[in-house]
């Protein structure tokens, strides 16, 4: 039986210029390549620690 895996929109909205090593790492890790881009993520807490690391850069739509 296949179950339908719950997803979250994210949007990559602030830049990451001037941000540490680190949170840019995050926001290459959830697979955002250009600013104001939404992907569609698995909602996993892998994921949700992910965004909670860079809240000011990436929030969560719909």
């Amino acid at each position: 039986m296949a179950t339908k895996n719950a997803t979250i929109k994210l949007q990559y909205y602030r830049s990451k210029i001037a941000t540490p090593v680190k949170h840019k790492s995050v926001i290459k890790g959830l697979g955002f390549t250009r600013l104001n881009q939404i992907v569609e993520r698995e909602d996993t807490p892998s994921i949700r620690g992910m965004v909670a690391k860079v809240p000011h850069l990436v929030r969560v739509v719909e």
